[in-house]
Order: C-alpha cells, then sequence, then structure tokens
C-alpha cells in the first residue's frame, strides 16, 4: 500500500471527496510522500524518458530556435533565459551548448529554473552549474526582462478538473472512497461559468477539462513577452481544445490506473494549448505544429547524419532509434505538439509558420 494512501483517506473522510485537481497536487507534491518531492523520475530506472533523454539534437535545435528569435529581435543586451520543470537540466545543457554558436546571447543570458522538486534540483546544478543558474519555486519569481523560455512536459502535469456535461450544466468529477479503496464520483448538476463557452461544442456525456494553473502560468508569460519581448517553446502532448479523459498514470514505463499507487505514479494529463494560446494574449502564438515536423524543420535530420558520421555499431543504431522516436508520426512526431509564444511585433520562432 502506498504511504500516501491512509492520508487520502483521511482528507476524503474529513472532507468530502476531492477534485482531480486536489487528487493530482497530492500525488505529485505531497512534501513528503509525492511523485515529485521523493525521486527522479527520468529515465531506464525511472517511470518515463523525456525527449532531451533520447538524444542531444532536441535539446541543441530548440537552443538555435531560441537564438534565432533573439537576434530577430534586437539582440537585447540582457535576457532572461528559462525553464519550466527543467528535469535533470540535459534540455538547457543541451541548448546552452548549440548557443555558445552565438557567444552574445551566452554572455547577455542569466539562467533562471522553475523547479519544485529538490532531487531534480540537485541534478539540475551538476549539468548547469558553471551557468550560474537560479532556481525559483514560481515563474512569478523570476526577474522582468526579455524571456526566452523552455516548457517541455511541463504542463501536463499541472492540476487539471473534469467536468462531465448534464444537460446545460455540469457535474464534477471527484475521488471519494468507497469500500476501502479510492474511487470516482460525480457532483451534483451545477452551472459552471468558465465553461459556458463549451455548451455551444459538445454534447450530453461530454467530459471537458480545465486547468487553471496552466492558463496562470501562460498569462504571466505572456504578459512578460509582450511587455519586454522575448520568446517562447511550449512542448507536450495534448491538442487544441478540450474533449475527453485524459487522466493517466505511468509506472515504470507502464501505464496503470491513475488511482492505484498514489504518489508512486506519475500523473498527466493533455494540455489544452487552444486554452494556452488565448490565456497568453496579447503575446502573439504561432499555430500549434506537430514536433516531428518542427524538428524537420530545424534540420534534424541533416544533425542526426553529421553525428551517425561519428559513430557505428550499437552507437549507431540507438542514435538513429532516438531520431525515428523524436520525428515519426508513430512515435512522438505527431503525439507531441508544439506551441511558440512571442512579441506581438516580432516573427515566431523558426520552423513554425505564421
Amino acid at each position: 500500500m502506498s504511504a500516501l494512501l491512509p492520508l487520502l483517506e483521511a482528507r476524503i473522510a474529513a472532507e468530502g471527496p476531492m477534485s482531480v485537481a486536489e487528487y493530482m497536487t497530492w500525488c505529485l507534491l505531497h512534501p513528503q510522500h509525492g511523485y515529485y518531492t521523493t525521486r527522479d523520475p527520468l529515465g531506464a530506472k525511472g517511470d518515463f524518458t523525456t525527449a532531451p533523454e533520447i538524444s542531444q539534437m532536441f535539446g541543441e535545435l530548440l537552443g538555435l530556435a531560441l537564438a534565432q528569435s533573439w537576434v530577430d529581435q534586437g539582440r537585447p543586451k540582457r535576457v532572461i533565459l528559462a525553464e519550466l520543470g527543467p528535469g535533470r537540466g540535459t534540455l538547457m545543457a543541451d541548448a546552452l551548448r548549440a548557443m555558445r554558436a552565438v557567444p552574445e546571447l551566452i554572455a547577455a543570458a542569466e539562467l533562471h529554473l522553475v523547479e519544485a522538486s529538490p532531487a531534480l534540483r540537485a541534478e539540475q546544478a551538476k549539468r548547469l552549474g558553471g551557468f550560474a543558474p537560479r532556481w525559483h519555486d514560481s515563474l512569478a519569481d523570476l526577474p522582468e526582462g526579455p524571456l526566452f523560455l523552455l516548457a517541455n512536459e511541463f504542463f501536463d502535469v499541472l492540476p487539471v478538473r473534469q467536468f462531465l456535461r448534464d444537460g446545460e450544466g455540469w457535474r464534477e468529477r471527484v475521488v471519494g472512497w468507497h469500500e476501502g479503496q479510492l474511487s470516482f464520483g460525480l457532483t451534483d448538476i451545477a452551472p459552471q461559468a468558465a465553461l459556458e463557452h463549451r455548451l455551444a461544442d459538445t454534447e450530453q456525456g461530454d467530459m471537458v477539462e480545465i486547468c487553471a494553473p496552466a492558463e496562470a502560468l501562460v498569462q504571466e508569460v505572456g504578459r512578460r513577452i509582450a511587455t519586454h519581448g522575448g520568446a517562447a517553446l511550449v512542448i507536450d502532448y495534448g491538442t487544441w481544445g478540450s474533449l475527453g479523459d485524459t487522466l493517466q498514470a505511468v509506472r515504470s514505463h507502464e501505464r496503470t490506473a491513475p488511482l492505484d499507487t498514489p504518489g508512486e505514479a506519475d500523473l498527466t494529463a493533455h494540455v489544452d494549448f487552444g486554452a494556452l494560446a488565448q490565456a497568453a494574449a496579447p503575446a502573439a502564438h504561432a499555430p500549434l505544429t506537430a514536433q516531428g515536423v518542427f524538428l524537420e524543420r530545424l534540420g534534424i535530420t541533416e544533425r542526426a547524419r553529421a553525428l551517425a558520421a561519428r559513430l557505428q555499431g550499437a552507437a549507431l543504431e540507438s542514435h538513429i532509434a532516438a531520431h525515428r522516436r523524436l520525428t515519426h508520426p508513430g512515435e512522438m512526431g505527431s503525439l507531441f505538439k508544439v506551441l511558440a509564444l512571442h512579441a506581438p511585433h516580432s516573427p515566431p520562432p523558426p520552423g513554425l509558420d505564421t
């Protein structure tokens, strides 16, 4: 039995069923038993693998894309280079290595990392200590200035509330306790002001997810970019508009039921990129683009060939497999999307059509 389970039982007994958002927060960020506060979840020994851990090419190309945006915006002398949820620091390390081709940018950049996990902060320090990073608990703590930001698989872990349409109202999906275990239930029908606009594109029985923390974060990113300049690359899995139950749990690289092992599995939900783009105004956004298309436009195949020339045997086979995993439509190439935010009167980062 997970250490968090009796605490959840006690919380529900005292206060009644909790929203899916509260359940996710308990499971992921509980101070003693939360998933992200107790472990490094990445890699073969962890529960999942992200694109930066698959190949250095991913971070290199994102770094060059931000560098081009910096050039397009007049090469500001001081910039806030930031990442939300930097994992082990691999993505930013690869991005900074590529950015060394533009030494003026390296000189202008202040490195800021928004990270909640003590275990992952320690890993980031190993890879990025030479760049004097500053850590923050929240985006709001970043200094003001032109913001060039990366967020890879960050928004999918932010807590969502789930609502089931019933007539002209909504029932919220909640987590309760039934017959000795956690179980899903529904609240009574009630109007939801935040979902009023979804009555036009949903039907009886449809489920819609909303993520207020994600929208608040992107609103702040958009404000900073619109005010000071900059660009943001948000890479995650999701769609333009939420529809359906997308809550999922992963443990040891395998899917598991979201209520089975609270605190011991990663919980995520698909990102509603349309809601993020709307929240980011007045910052501009580029059309949502599949990860594979984006990386191909940035030249990942040419970079892969250059790296392959120095490899052979198992290393070469692993390299070829990594390229395919990042770009092929049947793997991460179509599932993952890229949303770019940029200053209103500047072009979007390269690889993204206007």
